[in-house]
């Protein structure tokens, strides 16, 4: 492992002098007596023993079976539990060219603060590529890194040509997946579609208006980010005329629910298997006009800068989306489109769009949980959609190595290890010992070193 700065950890550079200790990788890392939530169902595995080396994950069983590698480092697991890393599935890192570094390292470090040793990036940049990299060898401190590419939409691919040259250039750059923003005319999409399918290039995000979520799934739209189009879809056809010449409120669109078009859409989900991105907590604040003052009160605004709570205080001024009382129907047929979907065994996938208003990094995926928790979910089928559903899709759709999500032998070594057990209460998922990203361990103190020095860089 490479040197480690406790500010480092934040990406604070000024901070630097201040810490001097230095880990190595251990021959082996065995996590002993710890209760397991493997991810491969809802047991519980209480007793075991969970070895790594070199970033995998080599054994776990009962520990009366598995011996403890001579010279490994023990981390007691007595009264605690270990369960896969989290993802962040639709996360943004800064976008542009070159970012300030800093600014990139303070948002990786608060992913793994939090327990997310994964994400999916969904705003590309070029420089996004080789920082994966660096993520992978180790030389950041950071999730594991997915990373989608600029956007075609509606300005930058007017034309079947334009859509057709950013899909051969990305994949050519090694971009793991196209993102989709709206704006994208049907001709377009169906022409992208044809290229990216040849090129082995998946694509997800937004469903453009004019090409409508059910002609986006029957043609292979891999994820659908912020349940986009549902609402619509699932509208009669009364209201579908009305939302065509955009004379219907919220309310009327929540109203105008044609439960047969409900079924219809849950069930064309699974058939193409398709993923969904629901970014319920995001949805809240756009649509329900929050109180920016109390959303400014909350803990995790000690890590974002002045500048950023600044400039999300002005946005939340200019009030919510329509009436309360329409807000609050449409939000609930969110909530409940997405419990449908999960009831139904659609692949649902965490993500927040971080940093979006009012979402820390990192802290926003546990208030993303709340909301889906409070939709029906059952914290299984939430903590699943951040474990074991990524590892699928990350196989199955990125066509990349989907060995994670699991605590088993051979899957990658991204754990959580906890003081409490997150099936209980979710809010346990904030009781860390440590967080472990590809073998390489941080401890409770570390992070919390770390987020201290965080805060107080923003503490303007």
């Amino acid at each position: 492992m490479t040197t480690l700065r406790l500010a480092a950890l934040a990406g604070i550079a000024a901070l630097t002098a201040c810490v001097a200790e230095v880990q190595t990788v251990p021959a082996a890392t065995a996590f002993t007596n710890v209760s397991v939530l493997p991810m491969t169902g809802e047991a519980v595995l209480s007793g075991q023993t969970v070895v790594v080396r070199d970033g995998v994950i080599t054994a776990a069983g009962p520990a009366d079976e598995v011996d403890v590698p001579r010279g490994a480092t023990e981390i007691d697991g007595t009264g605690r539990y270990l369960m896969p890393g989290l993802a962040e599935m639709h996360a943004h890192v800064p976008p542009g060219d070159n970012p300030p570094r800093q600014e990139v390292e303070d948002i990786l470090f608060l992913y793994v603060a939090n327990g997310i040793t994964t994400i999916r990036g969904m705003l590309g940049s070029a420089y996004q590529i080789p920082l994966a990299d660096e993520l992978e060898r180790g030389e950041v401190v950071g999730p594991n890194f997915y990373v989608g590419a600029p956007s075609i939409n509606g300005n930058s691919a007017p034309t079947p040509q334009d859509a057709e040259r950013m899909v051969r250039a990305h994949v050519e750059a090694g971009y793991d997946l196209q993102k989709i923003h709206p704006g994208v005319s049907l001709a377009t999409w169906d022409h992208m579609v044809e290229v990216a399918r040849a090129a082995g290039l998946t694509y997800g995000g937004h469903v453009p208006a004019d090409v409508g979520l059910v002609h986006a799934m029957e043609t292979g739209m891999s994820t659908v980010d912020h349940l986009d189009g549902y609402v619509q879809a699932i509208a009669s056809d009364d209201v579908q005329a009305q939302v065509s010449v955009g004379e219907i409120s919220l309310g009327g669109l929540a109203r105008g629910v044609d439960e047969a078009k409900l079924d219809d859409i849950i069930r064309m989900t699974i058939e193409h298997d398709v993923y969904v991105v629901p970014t319920m907590y995001l949805w809240r604040n756009l649509y329900g006009a929050p109180d920016p003052d109390a959303m400014l009160l909350q803990p995790e605004m000690r890590y974002v800068s002045p500048q950023t709570r600044a400039g999300w205080r002005q946005r939340a001024q200019g009030g919510g989306r329509g009436e309360p009382e329409d807000v609050a129907l449409y939000l609930a047929l969110r909530d409940r489109i997405l419990k449908a979907l999960s009831d139904a065994g659609a692949g649902i996938l965490m993500g927040t769009d971080s940093p979006q208003l009012f979402n820390v990094p990192g802290f926003a995926l546990h208030r993303e949980l709340q909301v889906m928790a409070e939709a029906g979910m059952s914290n299984h089928e939430i903590l699943k959609s951040g474990t074991a559903t990524v590892g699928e899709y990350v196989a199955s759709h990125l066509g990349l190595d989907g060995n994670f999500g699991t605590v088993a032998p051979g899957q990658r070594a991204d754990l959580v290890l906890l003081g409490s057990n997150p099936l209980d209460d979710l809010a346990y998922l904030f009781d860390r010992v440590g967080v472990m990203v590809r073998g390489r361990w941080f401890s409770r103190e570390e992070i919390d070193a770390g987020l201290e020095a965080l805060a107080a860089k923003h503490a303007g």
